[in-house]
């Protein structure tokens, strides 16, 4: 398989199985698994193509992603109960899936326009939105809210990829790189807690002190 192709279905995959492990955390039933699995892993995809005017949006020009979270969602239904923190996998399942869809969402944001600010923002949503429809709907603190680098990392594997692509750098290795920059700032990220400063000041007033 191709390696935007490959990494299209395991970008789903990944994502779909974060969804699920989402589900198993609220011990929801088996379709509760399918619903979750399923948003998680095509959101991103679907926004970045509604944004991009590709309609039909990928999953109904090909139904084997629906598949692939449907199987996804049953095999971690089965097997989730056998890992000791399912949050930390999750965490990182998530650091895989954001790697794989940065440059998915670059590659088709700069086949779409040529740009290569839109293509690093289609790898943002693509790679952002699905996390952030799982960790809603679960009633979980937001992934993105966390305070180890998470958009940076989407960031700077987007960049990565599309301007080696401008340069002509051979897509298996722009792909890779992206792939790899992605993986290597979260997954520091996760592990050594790397941040960066955060804004601190007075709160802000109290709108009926205004008035």
């Amino acid at each position: 398989m191709e390696i935007l192709p490959f990494l299209d279905y395991a970008g789903v995959a990944v994502f779909a199985a974060t969804g699920a492990l989402a589900a198993s955390r609220k011990q929801v039933d088996i379709i509760g698994f399918l619903f979750f699995a399923s948003i998680t892993g095509i959101g991103g995809g679907t926004l970045r193509d509604l944004v991009l005017g590709q309609a039909p949006v990928f999953w109904v020009l090909n139904p084997a992603y629906i598949l692939v979270s449907t199987a996804v969602a049953i095999l971690v239904y089965f097997t989730a109960h056998m890992f000791e923190s399912r949050y930390k996998l999750l965490l990182w399942l998530d650091a895989i899936g954001i790697s794989a869809y940065a440059v998915m969402g670059a590659s088709k944001g700069y086949s779409a326009t040529d740009s290569i600010s839109i293509a690093i923002i289609m790898g943002i949503l693509t790679a952002t939105f699905g996390g952030i429809l799982r960790d809603v709907l679960a009633g979980e603190p937001s992934v993105l809210l966390r305070s180890e680098v998470y958009i940076a990392a989407v960031l700077s594997g987007a960049a990565t990829y599309t301007l080696a692509t401008v340069l002509g750098v051979p897509l298996i290795f722009a792909a890779s790189a992206g792939f790899m920059v992605t993986f290597i700032i979260r997954g520091g990220a996760l592990r050594f807690g790397w941040t960066f400063p955060t804004y601190k000041s007075r709160p802000g007033r109290n709108p009926d002190d205004i008035i």
